[in-house]
């Protein structure tokens, strides 16, 4: 078995200690908005902190008591940019809150959301989870007419369109906005006495509807409703523009109802929490049905299952289940590990990885292993856990993946490497294989995929697939002429 190449200098565990420890898929943005309720900028907080696996460099609130917008902004961790006297100084019935994970835009201070301005009829504050692809174009016409950006997001330039827009109320100037963006976006959007939330007409990334009391709750994910007592309601619609106010709910297609929906399918791979509902399906049900598909299109005669924690643990357990091969905790994750850390003067091989992730020997010593992970993105990390499984004393390593290869990056609203960085681009699996030094390697099938996720239509697998729904240069679905009439729409059923 051949040991593959040398590891990359652009490896995922640089050795400067400064910057992230690892350079996987990073988990877009969450978005969290309430209204109208007494307690506002608690129950965001509680959101927002159920939504931090989706975004970890950045958090903010914004409220709104009808008068006046109050902000908290700030690098970090939710629980480390709020405190109870914060939270008690951003009074309002109304807030919305963002955590942030760069897709488009540095990681600086001046990109943290929610945005926030003024216009002729009030205030407005917006956080968005999504990319927009024509947001440079955009900006120059902005800029041209002059605006003036306080940062790079793209974010910033749907504000910008909605404080210059002519229409006189804060909905019609968002729907206005939208029309001339291309991409993906999920939105919340608070003005003085509303809560609009928004949906791109792809529908690319998820958002939910939900009440808690007498208000109405908008999240990224249903666990965010767990955490602050709120019932699950529906979806969000793709195309759907949703005003809550509080005289009630409004809904609007002002595009129509016949774009075809592109909903992300890695969000049932690797990003959404296991215990949400994402496209009204639970999320750890379709991981582990994954990894069910998987043991049976790649069977192996092996005498334990590993999972690679924590999004490959429901896709290993289903392995077992399918395979009658023992389950077991061969990995110990530290989920203390920041985004930055020291390491020792002399070199340590593999240090990154021991950081992050310990193998329990008891467990791997003279065992023919399999380890189950969500994806491979460069090899790297893989690469390394290969070993470290080896130094533990495994006599056989079998890698199983429980999503197709990733050949292709994303352009609406995930962080991902270029193309020619990842390794399913441009080597074969047994070429993979021979770079891992595992004894074998195998993928979750494309049709195994779909067949989890419940339906082969209507998902957006681009990554996996190289078939772009909106690429660059392309029309925008936004720009469809808009209903003049906003015909206004009971909230569906569950």
């Amino acid at each position: 078995m051949s040991d593959g190449p040398a590891v990359p200098s652009d490896d995922v565990f640089p050795d400067s200690g400064s910057v992230a420890i690892e350079r996987h898929w990073h988990e877009e943005c969450g978005v969290f908005g309430i209204f109208p309720h007494p307690d506002a900028s608690h129950l965001t907080y509680l959101g927002l902190h159920a939504l931090q696996h989706r975004g970890q460099e950045s958090a903010g609130i914004v409220t709104t008591d009808g008068e006046r917008l109050r902000s908290r902004l700030a690098m970090g961790l939710v629980q480390d940019v709020f405190d109870g006297n914060t939270l008690d100084e951003l009074k309002g019935h109304g807030a919305i809150g963002h955590v942030r994970y760069s897709t488009t835009g540095s990681s600086t201070p001046d990109n943290i959301q929610p945005f926030f301005g003024n216009y002729a009829g009030g205030h407005i504050a917006l956080a968005h989870n999504g990319n927009l692809i024509n947001a440079d174009q955009l900006k120059h016409e902005l800029e041209a007419r002059g605006a003036l950006f306080r940062g790079t997001s793209d974010t910033e330039v749907i504000l910008y369109l909605a404080i210059q827009s002519k229409q006189s109320s804060a909905t019609d100037r968002i729907i206005e906005a939208l029309g001339q963006v291309k991409g993906a976006y999920s939105l919340v959007v608070m003005t003085d006495e509303s809560l609009i939330a928004v949906r791109d007409p792809h529908g690319f990334r998820p958002l939910v509807l939900g009440k808690v009391k007498d208000a109405y709750v908008v999240a990224s994910e249903t666990c965010a409703f767990r955490l602050v007592d709120a019932d699950y309601v529906r979806e969000v619609e793709p195309g759907e523009v949703i005003e809550i106010t509080r005289d009630g709910l409004k809904s609007y297609f002002p595009w129509g109802k016949s774009t075809p929906t592109a909903r992300c399918i890695f969000e049932y791979v690797y990003f959404a929490r296991p215990d949400s509902l994402i496209y009204q399906r639970n999320v750890y049900v379709v991981r582990r049905e994954m990894g069910r598909i998987l043991a049976r299109e790649a069977p192996v005669a092996a005498d334990v299952i590993v999972p690679v924690p924590d999004s490959g643990v429901p896709a290993a357990i289903g392995f077992s289940e399918v395979s009658g091969i023992p389950y077991q905790t061969g990995l110990i994750r530290s989920h203390y590990v920041g985004r930055t850390f020291i390491e020792p003067r002399d070199s340590i091989r593999n240090f990154g990885v021991r950081l992050k992730l310990s193998p329990v020997h008891e467990v791997l010593r003279g065992q023919r292993v399999v380890v189950v992970d969500d994806s491979i993105v460069r090899g790297t990390t893989s690469r390394k856990l290969v070993h470290l499984f080896r130094k533990a004393g495994a006599v056989e390593v079998h890698m199983r993946i429980s999503s197709p290869p990733t050949i292709g990056s994303c352009y609406y609203g995930v962080d991902t490497p270029n193309r020619e960085e990842l390794i399913a681009s441009k080597q074969s699996v047994d070429e993979i294989r021979d770079y891992l030094g595992a004894d074998s390697l195998a993928y979750l099938s494309l049709d195994g995929m779909r067949d989890a996720a419940g339906n082969h239509d209507g998902y957006c697998d681009a990554c996996f697939t190289g078939r772009y729904p909106v690429a660059v240069g392309e029309p925008s679905v936004a720009q469809l002429p808009l209903f003049t009439s906003h015909p206004e729409l009971p909230v569906a059923p569950p």
